[in-house]
């Protein structure tokens, strides 16, 4: 199988979020940058399903030059290939200028799957993967759990749970498939993948103005971020029920309205 990974450089999740002076960004000066829990387990799902039919893992993401530390750790984990994007330091792409800018790679070589995260950690956004089938005029299934490709490799089923209901897709290949975390663990990169993944090559394509759609004119993006907010922090506070035997009262008179008493 040839499956093309599409993943998204993000903040490193947890930690307290902090914003740069012009609160136009985040500032990872401390944090750094990953790709998010659900293109590990992407591309982690990618290697497995090569390594029992066989075929090659392409890693491509939209993003400036730094972006290439997160290929590379995509190579350790046994991808073959990798595509960098490359935009410049700072420029904003939405789902729609993104999903044409993957559309590039997806289209050019014979990939039987892509496969994407469901969504982004950092914006929430799962507009890409479905954008992309559109622009493919593949079919596709989201929010993905289980994936299980048919003997003759002509289709896959692709599983997930709605509202407590296993629901199970089959899909022609090729197609396009998001994933989310959990339907795999992971693995650790060896070392002999570190060392590897450093020397691998990576194809950069410049992407200097990126298409609102596959077939419009090139527009510079299509959203515009005018500025962040970090949500305050929930304050704490505590009640002094009494003190001593005269609060037992006032304590029963608690538990029992949160249902600890029966």
């Amino acid at each position: 199988m040839e499956i093309l990974v599409c993943v998204k450089r993000v903040p490193t999740v947890g930690g307290v979020i902090t914003l740069t002076a012009d609160e136009r960004a985040i500032d990872t000066t401390t944090s750094g940058f990953t790709i998010s829990p659900h293109e590990e387990c992407a591309v982690e799902e990618a290697v497995r399903l090569v390594e029992r039919f066989g075929g090659s893992v392409t890693v491509v993401t939209l993003g400036p030059v730094a972006a290439e530390e997160q290929l590379r750790a995509c190579l350790a984990l046994g991808a073959s290939a990798a595509v960098l994007l490359e935009t410049a330091d700072g420029a904003e792409t939405g789902p729609i200028a993104t999903a044409a800018a993957l559309h590039a790679v997806a289209a050019s070589g014979p990939f039987d799957l892509v496969l994407l995260g469901n969504e982004a950690s950092d914006t929430g956004d799962y507009q890409v993967g479905i954008r992309l089938a559109h622009l493919l005029g593949r079919p596709v299934a989201t929010g993905v759990k289980a994936i299980a490709v048919s003997g003759d490799g002509s289709s896959l089923s692709a599983s997930r749970t709605y509202r407590g209901m296993l629901e199970t897709f089959t899909l022609p290949l090729p197609c396009v498939v998001t994933v989310k975390e959990g339907i795999n663990l992971p693995r650790y990169p060896s070392l002999p993948g570190r060392l590897r993944a450093k020397r691998a090559p990576i194809s950069r394509v410049p992407v200097t103005r990126v298409p609102a759609s596959a077939t419009a004119p090139a527009t510079g993006g299509d959203v515009l971020m005018t500025g962040l907010r970090v949500p305050g922090a929930p304050r704490k506070q505590a009640t002094v029920l009494g003190h001593g035997p005269d609060a037992v009262p006032a304590l029963v008179a608690v538990l029992a309205e949160i249902g600890v008493l029966s």
